[in-house]
């Protein structure tokens, strides 16, 4: 018997049999047309990968990456992009050796309304392999110089601490939510954890970096999937893979409404048994109180992306639709457009390797044609594919399948009059 909380599953009866249980149809008519990718310089070096992005309050966006340095220590850099420019010249947010470089537990960027930055990016802190912690760092100058990295958990133990979301608290804070092994490694629990299992906790982080208190958001969770966040209207919602003490790894989510923090509620139940983490973890946008998840999930090692949608800021969803095309190996990313669709990104296996795909989606099932951003492969070095909507462009990050591999990104534009190059008409 299990000590977690009792996890639901939270579906929206009236858009289940809309979407006639996930079955997808393509069909040209879209609100929202994709044009071909144009291709953006990129400021990061041949050598550098775990690509992110971030949308501003303004609209900018900001490029994060890791690279290389010559003493084998890792930088932290970042550039920022306004809506139809080019990348700003890239600053370094923090530099050093002894880092957890991981090419699925990636760095993040967070950028508040009157201009201050927050970052964050893994140090190891034991000889484990998976003894790390989150550092976090604040600059309240556009990036030019930064604070000293703060540690936001605060149990002290040589155990994993990663798959962090950032997102803002209020005007002053940051908040964010990580996954915490400080259970895993025999260590003394923090209240409300299970014994031996990865818990998801969130606290936040002051401008001065004070700490608020850390939270217990799931006793229980994978071990090594991405979190994602994103504010609903008045909710915060957290997409994260949960594990059941039958080891199902479903896709859940909590939320923040009201003062006070959900209970777990299970997007779909896909049925997902694993005996191991899948390193695939959800993503999760929202506009208003519109919400859409993407995942991957693999029940009977049939692997598909789905996306679902909400309507009443995640507190319930439709059926999911299934997005991909028969061969994906995940990684997902999404945004959501200005009519209500959702743009999905994930890796499909195509020969000689795979590529990087997106794809429209609408709550009704309704799907557009996939988009090939760019070749890629199966290696865990190709990462993670990211998105992020800025106007009428929606902004693409990934890295590329060369020798040496580097950071590469582009844009594709939104809009009507685009239907001819979508589908490739006269």
């Amino acid at each position: 018997m299990s000590d977690r909380p009792a996890t639901r599953v939270v579906v929206a009866g009236a858009l289940l049999l809309a979407a006639c249980g996930g079955a997808a149809r393509e069909e040209p008519a879209a609100s929202v047309e994709l044009g071909t990718l144009r291709e953006l310089a990129t400021p990061a070096v041949p050598g550098s990968g775990e690509p992110n992005l971030a949308a501003g309050p303004d609209g900018s966006v900001y490029l994060s990456w890791i690279e290389p340095l010559p003493d084998s220590g890792h930088a932290l850099r970042f550039a920022a992009r306004e809506p139809g420019g080019a990348w700003t010249e890239p600053r370094t947010i923090a530099q050093g050796r002894g880092w957890f470089v991981n090419w699925a537990d990636f760095p993040a960027v967070l950028a508040f309304a009157d201009g201050a930055l927050a970052a964050h990016w893994l140090q190891r802190n034991g000889t484990g392999t998976y003894a790390y912690e989150v550092r976090l760092a604040l600059s309240r100058d556009g990036g030019r110089t930064w604070s000293a990295g703060t540690v936001p958990h605060r149990d002290g133990t040589a155990t994993e601490h990663g798959f962090v979301s950032l997102f803002p608290w209020d005007g002053e804070r940051a908040g964010l939510v990580w996954l915490d092994g400080r259970k895993t490694g025999g260590h003394g629990a923090h209240e409300g954890t299970a014994p031996g299992a990865m818990a998801l906790m969130q606290t936040t982080v002051a401008a001065d970096g004070a700490l608020g208190p850390e939270v217990v958001l799931d006793p229980r969770v994978c071990d090594c999937c991405q979190t994602s966040a994103a504010r609903a209207g008045d909710a915060l919602v957290v997409a994260y893979r949960d594990r059941s003490a039958e080891e199902v790894r479903d896709v859940a989510t909590v939320r923040y409404v009201g003062g006070r923090w959900s209970d777990p509620a299970i997007v779909a139940a896909d049925g997902w048994v694993i005996n191991g983490c899948p390193v695939n973890g959800p993503a999760i946008a929202a506009d208003g109180a519109r919400v859409a998840v993407a995942w991957f999930s693999a029940p009977e090692e049939k692997g598909r992306v789905q996306v679902a949608f909400s309507s009443d800021s995640g507190a319930s969803y439709g059926a999911p639709v299934r997005v991909d095309d028969g061969r994906p190996i995940g990684r997902v990313d999404v945004v959501l457009l200005t009519d209500g669709d959702a743009l999905v990104s994930w890796i499909e296996q195509a020969a000689p390797g795979a590529e990087v795909r997106v794809r429209t989606v609408a709550p009704s099932g309704r799907r557009g044609p996939a988009l090939t951003v760019a070749p890629s492969s199966e290696a865990r070095s190709s990462g993670f594919p990211r998105l992020e909507r800025s106007g009428a462009e929606v902004v693409v990050a990934w890295r590329d399948a060369a020798d040496p591999p580097r950071v590469r990104s582009g844009v594709i534009a939104l809009g009507s009059g685009l239907l001819s190059e979508v589908y490739g008409k006269p």
